[in-house]
């Protein structure tokens, strides 16, 4: 939707590529938009071999700007296709998003938060909080009251009253989260709850925290992008910023801390596109959204998001 409101409000026509994984969610918003009268031709929609149609599309002359969400792998790819056509690219890529509760936060408030967005959508979410570095003197204390909030919800089918979190897309992204915690613990993490996929049938995995998580685990490295939260201890402010910047990734970042002064530090230090401090504070409409290093460039979402649908010409007459 980020996409589409801000070419439509440049006055671009579009054509979206759907997903091969989840092909009705764009047809269902297509169709909404065509139910409220949308001209024929504003908006297409196509499915078919992704490099086939990126391929056609991406060199055509008619196309002037391409917009893309998805690993960094296939961004980089799209990217540089682009860039042999010198057309403008919005990327919004992966993520590996860092933690920082610092020990003056509000731990309740942090705990309750931090557990509803890691587990949104089941951690299929690039922006999800991920890497939970905990000071050391409030870490056993968070650990506790994180796995109290996780253990709250409830696993099932979404459409079904008190369900909390649904399943993962895909029975492959199942096997890749049990082989991350698998790998997680034998690296020397603890599990403190979930860990295991659910019986029954749908791609279920348990919520699921592990403590003590060591950098040589994959997952400290690797996004998990499932419901997978890893958290680990850090002694001060300068060793969380350079665990927090350690990935080449930098789209989201979050961080709780009472200090002004530490609060202030974070937005100069932490590299990533956006960080939200003391609340969850993204992916509101009016904000803009977008990441740093291979996290992508560019940005969706407010007002920001239309100039990369605009070209900035210079027309000069002389009065004659």
């Amino acid at each position: 939707m980020r996409k589409l409101s801000a070419a439509l409000a440049a006055g671009c026509s579009i054509i979206v590529k759907g997903p091969e994984e989840t092909p009705a969610s764009p047809a269902a918003l297509i169709q909404a938009f065509v139910d409220a009268g949308i001209p024929a031709g504003v908006i297409g929609l196509v499915y078919g071999t992704p490099a086939e149609i990126s391929e056609y599309l991406i060199p055509h002359p008619t196309i002037r700007k391409i917009s893309f969400t998805g690993s960094t792998r296939v961004g980089k790819h799209l990217a540089a296709l682009a860039g042999q056509h010198m057309k403008k690219a919005t990327m919004e890529l992966g993520g590996h998003a860092p933690v920082l509760i610092f020990d003056d936060a509000d731990l309740d408030a942090a705990a309750k938060e931090l557990a509803a967005a890691k587990f949104r959508n089941a951690g299929q979410v690039c922006i999800a909080p991920t890497r939970f570095l905990i000071q050391q003197g409030v870490y056993d204390a968070f650990v506790e009251k994180f796995t109290a909030e996780v253990n709250k919800l409830v696993v099932g089918n979404g459409l079904e009253d008190g369900v909390t979190m649904g399943p993962m897309v895909l029975g492959r992204s199942v096997d890749a989260i049990e082989a991350f915690v698998e790998d997680a613990i034998a690296a020397g993490a603890k599990l403190t709850t979930g860990g295991q996929r659910l019986a029954g049938n749908g791609n279920f995995f348990a919520p699921t925290v592990l403590r003590d998580v060591p950098l040589s685990a994959r997952a400290m490295s690797e996004e998990p992008f499932g419901p997978v939260a890893l958290l680990r201890p850090f002694k001060d402010y300068d060793e969380a910023i350079a665990e927090a910047n350690r990935l080449p990734y930098g789209l989201a970042a979050y961080a709780y801390s009472r200090n002004i002064a530490t609060v202030n530090a974070l937005g100069r230090d932490v590299e990533s596109g956006m960080l939200t401090i003391n609340h969850i504070g993204f992916g509101l409409p009016e904000t803009p959204f977008g990441g740093v290093k291979d996290s992508g460039h560019g940005t969706e979402g407010g007002s920001e998001a239309i100039e990369a649908y605009l070209e900035t010409r210079f027309v000069t007459v002389a009065g004659r």
